[in-house]
């Protein structure tokens, strides 16, 4: 089997909304994945920020091998203890006892969920209908189903798709005061991302998520802060907006909670977590006792291995290491703890990235013009030193290809 093969498989019996991956991958093991036909390579990706532990962690190993041969699924009709064990280390973690939890399958279910809380929290102020309306942010991602997709910034996504459930308004990231211009009795709720991923890490002003607290608070809004891609350790911290001292009306996560097992959580703070009634919602798999098992052995070992702060040493490490990168290719370099982003002179990411797969490392070019950078959260110092020569040359490969192409 190679790459190009299992391509044109893919191509045969696939949609196409992906396109067709160029790279099939068979294995990993730690910050490490083997494609089909043994070529190694450095994950810089994890999956998006997906893999925290990397990849066949014992602890995950361990935790979905066992469960699975226990108990792999009761629906919503039964208990199981996992799932219970899960919601009482989250609800710990955020530091309210009187939060709570409702499990999805991945970041957009979430969302969907929060967005439905919106909704119970705006009739209940007002019946009639006249609080409704949502707030987001422009380039925020928030999922591609349509709630979700509502209140993603990007009208390249939304547009084939509308008409969307509404109303929704679009502020710039970042903007306190259009922000505070756009939340008024009307608005239900604040749908903002501590950091903006998939517009290419983009980190708000100091301060911003505190004035977006307080916006919310004096028109009598929620905030829900979108932790999908920077919560469970990413940052180096459990949870961004709680770091910078913000607690939200609502909070989402996914993407690392699991290790790459399906998950997504809501959680509820405050007068929203009791707004759900029997009926009101629901998942056939989310919250699945496998997936549980594997979210407590993440929480476990990122606590037990002391990986936060691990995650700030070495995102600290890859920060300068990427700012001494010094290219004529490179504008800007930004992000915080194991989540960064390097933006480009010219829409070269594509180039860099196939440069960097040759020399073995796996990057993210999420925009034209920009390189993500997400490596599990067990990277090493050695490895990050490793990725950070591979990526030197991929950007020395692809300055000289671009000198020849204007002689």
């Amino acid at each position: 089997m190679t790459s190009e093969l299992l391509a044109k498989r893919w191509a045969a019996v696939m949609m196409d909304n992906y396109g067709t991956p160029s790279l099939a991958l068979a294995s990993g093991k730690g910050v490490r994945v083997t494609d089909v036909e043994g070529n190694s390579y450095l994950d810089f990706v994890a999956g998006i920020a997906v893999s925290a532990l990397g990849h066949a962690h014992p602890a995950i190993v361990a935790a979905v091998s066992e469960q699975v041969a226990a108990l792999a699924h009761t629906s919503n009709l039964f208990l199981h203890e996992p799932g219970v064990r899960l919601a009482e280390r989250l609800q710990s973690l955020v530091g309210d006892p009187a939060a709570r939890v409702f499990f999805a399958n991945d970041g957009a279910e979430a969302n969907e969920c929060a967005i439905k809380l919106s909704r119970l929290y705006g009739r209940s102020v007002d019946p009639g209908g006249g609080r409704l309306r949502l707030v987001a942010t422009g380039n925020g991602f928030h999922g591609r189903t349509m709630g979700a997709l509502s209140i993603t910034g990007n009208p390249a996504k939304r547009e084939p798709f509308e008409p969307l459930p509404g109303p929704v308004s679009f502020v710039d990231y970042g903007d306190v005061a259009a922000l505070r211009a756009a939340v008024d009795p009307t608005v239900a709720a604040v749908f903002l991302e501590p950091t903006q991923g998939e517009a290419g890490v983009v980190v708000p002003p100091p301060d911003y998520l505190r004035a977006a607290r307080e916006i919310c608070d004096r028109a009598g809004a929620l905030l829900v802060i979108d932790e999908v891609q920077s919560g469970i350790g990413r940052t180096g911290h459990w949870f961004a907006g709680i770091a910078a001292g913000v607690v939200p009306d609502i909070m989402t996560l996914a993407k690392g909670l699991a290790g790459g097992m399906p998950i997504g959580a809501c959680i509820g703070f405050g007068k929203v977590a009791g707004l759900f009634t029997p009926g009101a919602h629901g998942s056939t798999f989310g919250g699945n006792p496998v997936s549980c098992a594997a979210a407590l052995a993440v929480l476990d070992t990122i606590e037990g291995d002391g990986l936060l702060e691990h995650v700030r040493r070495c995102g600290a490490v890859l920060e300068a290491g990427l700012r001494q990168l010094d290219s004529p290719l490179i504008r800007q370099v930004r992000g915080s703890g194991l989540w960064y982003a390097v933006v480009l002179t010219s829409d070269c990411a594509a180039a860099i990235e196939r440069a960097a797969r040759e020399r073995g490392l796996l990057v993210n070019p999420v925009r034209p013009n920009v390189l993500r950078l997400a490596p599990p959260l067990i990277v090493s110092e050695s490895e990050i030193d490793e990725a950070l020569h591979a990526l030197r040359a991929a950007l020395e490969t692809v300055h000289a290809h671009q000198a020849v192409a204007l002689t």
